[in-house]
């Protein structure tokens, strides 16, 4: 059996999870089609996503078609739950993008495909909702592939479209209109069918055609479009048939071949025990096997992580409902194999976008251990108890869903709470109420804040060594050296003294402290492009600890820090906005208002590749804009532009704060005051 691993993309309330319902309904891995009005589908299983009626976590749902097993992701259309979306691009063989037919192409939508075309990600388009008043075919069309992609083609089309009469009918490929249509997109990555058509000889054959499409789709060059309604079923059957017969499926194991996958969603099961959801991309996985887990370390570095197998549950569709049949966990006869899903015990240590195997072996087709496409969060909100005494128990489970969601991460503020990063406010939300119906913690946001970045700006050198003191608190020497480092090098520690003058131990210790205590420089952000390097060391055979260089290293290296001297940076996000013509004027101001630097402004290019393509007299505006006036931007763009306005932005570094630097409140006691530093450590100890 070969399996196809696919993604339903789409922006809110398109009708994706909708249309996922009816996939598995009509293979029969479901007995009833489940609604997200009433908040009982197979996908949407958590309580705040039954409440709101949108998708928060990625869902794996399997079907079968003849021989091949089809899983279904169902993932978040919401733009603050775009890191979920992240995690599915990594696992995927093929997607499917949905549309309504009455919205047509909304901004979410623009975004989703641009990341679909540059990722060369095997896309399909499917138009729902042709039965709901105000759907529409041909003006819709013409619009999704000058917004979206001009190698959009349309496999089926619309009868009575906008009414409960409404049906998708097959376009029929021996057609010569339609293999003329087709063979002139097709062409553009083609040169045998170019020839054909520019030299005017014999058409192609629409077996030629057929060839074309589905190697162009596989590429992920041409987008095969079908229209239909999730609801009624109409085209639903069609669209199977374009996944199975366009889609790529995941490439069948061979014998012998190094473990590799990847975890891309990690819940808690019952009793709390951590279970990962892992996609195989070759080898084998049983009950019992130790794996090694590798993941982007800090300064760019992999840092692996060691791991065994408890017990394994491998996604298999059944007769009834999702994994019904065929999930073995526990006796260790079920193994995983290349291209399975599974869900996986045991890794105790593992956290979503880790790899299985060793980077050197994970071969063709595997993502590197590297950063997200997915800009990571710019926003930092402190959370905080309702009621006294809760303070330990919310932060716990903070650090819980920063498992689900690393990118969250989770810090304490002393005196405050625990802060969080975020995308926006909708995630803010979540958060809370997932907090309370999951952990049974009450807790409020502050507003929200912009993480801003620090780096040196010098070069600078301190050292304290044992006796240099009249009382010697800690029996270490360290002398560290902080200089700038590459842009987007992030922390690189270096040694300059030999590997042997200190034992392992406390050579891990002064490293894991320099990473630590770098996260709050000099104005308490996180400081970024620097290289630390320990130039002397010392120790005491008999009474020296591992303890004593960690208390130690943040003393030395915050006053090399401040030495050196640090500049606060903001982060930048670059946009374009593309409105109608009239609504310029209203929109530039906005735009100056909150600081953008406008870098190119004039008409959009019809079927140009950037977040959407233009109608008649639309204009786009390119630039720069700090992150902190984004989420405003955004929210004032439907009103000024009467819902017209498609904004799209993405990190573009960061720029130098000008005046006065915003500081962070600090959580570790604060090493640039020795005093302040030494009472921290005595009641931490207590």
């Amino acid at each position: 059996m070969t399996t196809l691993n696919i993604g339903i993309l789409a922006h809110v309330d398109a009708g994706k999870t909708s249309l996922t319902e009816r996939l598995l309904f009509d293979a029969g891995s479901i007995d009833r089609l489940g609604s997200v009005d009433a908040g009982d589908t197979q996908t949407d299983t958590g309580a705040i996503e039954r409440q709101r009626g949108i998708t928060v976590r990625t869902a794996v749902a399997p079907f079968l078609v003849g021989d091949r097993q089809v899983n279904v992701i169902d993932t978040p259309g919401h733009p603050d739950f775009i890191a979920e979306v992240e995690r599915a691009l990594a696992v995927l063989d093929g997607a499917v993008l949905v549309l309504s037919a009455v919205e047509g192409v909304q901004p979410q939508t623009r975004v989703l495909m641009r990341t679909l075309r540059a990722l060369r990600l095997p896309t399909l388009v499917f138009v729902n909702k042709i039965d709901r008043t105000g759907a529409r075919e041909g003006q819709l069309l013409a619009g999704i592939r000058r917004k979206l992609s001009p190698r959009v083609v349309a496999l089926s089309e619309v009868r009575v479209a906008g009414s409960r009469r409404a049906r998708a009918e097959p376009r029929a490929l021996e057609s010569a209109a339609v293999v003329a249509e087709l063979a002139e997109v097709l062409a553009e990555h083609d040169e045998g069918l170019l020839a054909r058509l520019v030299d005017g000889g014999e058409p192609p054959s629409p077996d030629e055609v057929r060839a074309a499409l589905v190697a162009q789709t596989a590429a992920g060059l041409a987008h095969p479009l079908y229209f239909g309604s999730a609801l009624t079923g109409q085209g639903v059957a069609a669209l199977v048939e374009g996944i199975v017969g366009l889609l790529p499926a995941a490439p069948e194991p061979r014998a012998g071949e190094a473990v590799r996958g990847t975890v891309f969603a990690v819940e808690r099961g019952a009793g709390g025990a951590k279970v990962c959801y892992v996609r195989m991309r070759a080898g084998s996985l049983r009950r019992g096997q130790r794996v090694s887990l590798h993941r982007a370390g800090p300064g760019g570095g992999a840092v692996e992580r060691p791991g065994r197998v408890t017990a394994l549950e491998v996604v298999r569709a059944g007769p009834t409902r999702p994994g019904a049949a065929g999930r073995g966990r526990g006796d260790g006869a079920y193994a995983m194999d290349g291209g399975d899903i599974a869900r996986v015990w045991g890794l105790a240590e593992a956290r979503v976008g880790d790899q299985l195997g060793h980077p050197a072996a994970t071969g063709a087709g595997t993502p590197p251990v590297t950063a997200f496409r997915f800009p990571p969060p710019a926003l930092e909100a402190v959370a905080v108890p309702r009621e006294p005494g809760q303070g330990p128990r919310l932060h716990a489970a903070l650090t819980a869903l920063a498992d689900q969601d690393p990118l969250i991460g989770a810090r304490t503020v002393p005196g405050r709470g625990t802060a969080v990063l975020l995308y926006g406010e909708v995630q803010k939300e979540v958060i809370a109420a997932t907090l309370s119906r999951d952990f049974g913690v009450e807790a409020e946001f502050e507003p929200s804040r912009v993480r801003y970045l620090e780096r040196p700006v010098g070069r600078a050198e301190a050292y304290e060594g044992m006796g240099d003191r009249e009382e010697t608190l800690f029996w270490a020497s360290v002398g560290l050296r902080v200089e700038p480092g590459e842009p987007g090098s992030g922390v690189s520690y270096r040694l300059g003294v030999e590997l042997g003058s200190l034992p392992l131990a406390f050579h891990r210790a002064v490293e894991s402290a320099v990473r630590d205590t770098l996260e709050q420089g000099v104005h308490g952000w996180p400081v970024t492009d620097c290289v630390v390097t320990l130039y002397r060391c010392g120790f005491d055979s008999v009474l020296s600890t591992a303890a004593d260089f960690r208390k130690l290293t943040p003393l030395v290296l915050m006053r090399a820090v401040a030495g050196a001297g640090c500049r606060v940076y903001e982060p930048y996000h670059a946009f374009e906005l593309e409105l109608p013509q009239a609504d310029l004027p209203a929109a530039l101001a906005l735009l100056a208002a909150r600081g953008a630097e406008v870098v190119e402004s004039g008409p959009a290019a019809t079927g140009d590749a950037g977040p959407g393509g233009a109608g008649a007299g639309a204009w786009r505006v390119r630039g720069a804009l700090p992150a902190r006036a984004v989420d405003a931007v955004q929210r004032r763009l439907p009103g000024l532009t009467s819902g017209e306005g498609v904004w799209w932005s993405r990190p573009s570094g960061d720029r130098a704060v000008t005046g006065a630097a915003p500081r962070r409140a600090r959580t570790d006691g604060d090493p640039l005051d020795r005093a302040a530093y030494l009472r921290h450590l005595a009641l931490r100890e207590r």
